[in-house]
């Protein structure tokens, strides 16, 4: 026992050659690395992407246009929609069921042409009760002419027997003043054949009111009524799909634009424009101005300004985005069939990653877009593949804006 304690303690000594702060100096090291390490991350990762999605960078903004070869010859371009002017909402005179419907969304049809009919059953057995009531009055209007022929008959009678002294003259009398009563009792039979006679009438002219037709020639625009819809007349005032049909006549079709009231003297009555719909970018035709509406917007400080299409305008739809631009001088006709260019401004391409890109604007936020570009115009750079004409792009990006950053709009730039 003694001995084994005598050898514990030995055991215990302290070793004066081990420097007890070594391990303490490399926990530290470690700890700074790795706090450098993160702020490293921080700064260089972190940072960037809350100053992206939090902060607001302030750029300028621009926008891709579309150039055509009349770009020499534009006095003044604005925007506007393609509106028929003449347009028809046709509706059942008459509440009722539908039976047949004739035409369907987008068919072209010829004024009178048939498009649905209602239910006729209970109409067609109003007008056979109505016929009836004028067979039934026009029996009484015979029986009162028969019995005022018998009655006048016998008065004639009984005034020459009392004129003779044979018969009294209170019979003759009597007769007389009966034959005036049934007299009377044949006009009205006459006056209650007429009222149900008319009455018959006005039920025939409703049934007419059961079958709708086309009251102008054009293309149907809405979703006609199904069969067994209830469909019934507008309400006066409002326009509703009730049971209604929209339809437009589209040789009316002109561009309706709004032109800034002090630019009005830029635009000629039958002066030379020319139209480019959204739909088809590529494709131009040359218009007319037709009319100036005569009435001015104080609220937007504009004026109305009615475009015609000089060439067929086919494939054009109503409420289609257009933009119209009033030229100096007639184009050439072959001119018009040069395609218009997309036309990036040139402070709006970078390159990214060996790329040309471009930032456009999207919702206070950029998108980091790659586009192709060809020959340097006059307005910037040609697009051969990108965003399409309006949109909002950034001028001269800063070098560090990045994708899906945000960003506020720099005022008078």
């Amino acid at each position: 026992m003694a001995d084994s304690l005598s050898a514990d303690l030995a055991s215990l000594k302290i070793d004066r050659n081990r420097n007890p702060n070594r391990r303490g100096a490399l926990r530290y090291l470690l700890t700074a690395a790795a706090l450098i390490g993160v702020a490293l991350v921080v700064y260089l990762i972190l940072v960037p992407y809350v100053e992206s999605r939090i902060f607001k960078v302030e750029v300028a903004v621009s926008e891709i246009s579309l150039i055509s070869p009349a770009q020499a010859q534009i006095e003044l371009t604005s925007t506007g929609y393609v509106k028929p002017q003449r347009i028809s909402r046709v509706a059942a005179k008459v509440t009722g069921k539908v039976a047949k419907a004739s035409v369907s969304q987008g068919d072209r049809v010829a004024r009178g042409d048939v498009l649905f009919e209602l239910e006729v059953v209970d109409q067609k057995a109003a007008i056979a009760a109505a016929n009836a009531r004028v067979a039934a009055a026009r029996a009484r209007a015979h029986t009162a002419r028969a019995n005022l022929a018998e009655i006048v008959l016998q008065a004639k009678r009984a005034g020459k027997l009392a004129a003779g002294g044979v018969g009294p003259q209170s019979t003759a009398d009597d007769l007389a003043a009966r034959a005036v009563s049934l007299r009377q009792q044949v006009r009205a039979a006459d006056a209650e054949i007429d009222a149900i006679q008319a009455e018959v009438h006005a039920l025939e002219v409703t049934l007419e009111g059961f079958t709708v037709t086309a009251p102008i020639a054009g293309t149907v625009l809405s979703e006609p009524p199904e069969v067994g819809e209830i469909v019934g007349p507008q309400p006066a005032g409002i326009s509703t799909d009730f049971g209604s049909i929209e339809i437009a006549d589209f040789d009316t079709l002109v561009v309706e634009t709004d032109v800034p009231e002090a630019r009005l003297h830029l635009v000629a009555m039958n002066g030379p424009a020319e139209i480019i719909l959204d739909a088809f970018p590529g494709k131009r035709y040359r218009g007319t101005t037709l009319q100036l509406v005569p009435r001015v917007n104080r609220a937007k400080a504009t004026v109305t300004v009615k475009v015609a299409f000089v060439d067929a305008a086919d494939g054009v739809l109503p409420d289609m985005a257009a933009r119209v631009s009033f030229l100096a001088a007639e184009l050439d006709p072959q001119a018009i069939k040069e395609p218009a260019k997309l036309v990036v401004p040139g402070a709006a391409l970078v390159e990214r990653s060996g790329a040309k890109v471009i930032f456009v604007v999207d919702d206070g936020r950029v998108r980091m877009t790659p586009v192709t570009v060809g020959k340097a115009q006059s307005a910037g750079v040609e697009l051969m593949n990108g965003p399409p004409a309006g949109t909002r792009v950034v001028k001269n990006p800063p070098d560090g804006l990045t994708d899906g950053q945000a960003v506020k709009e720099r005022i008078n730039e």
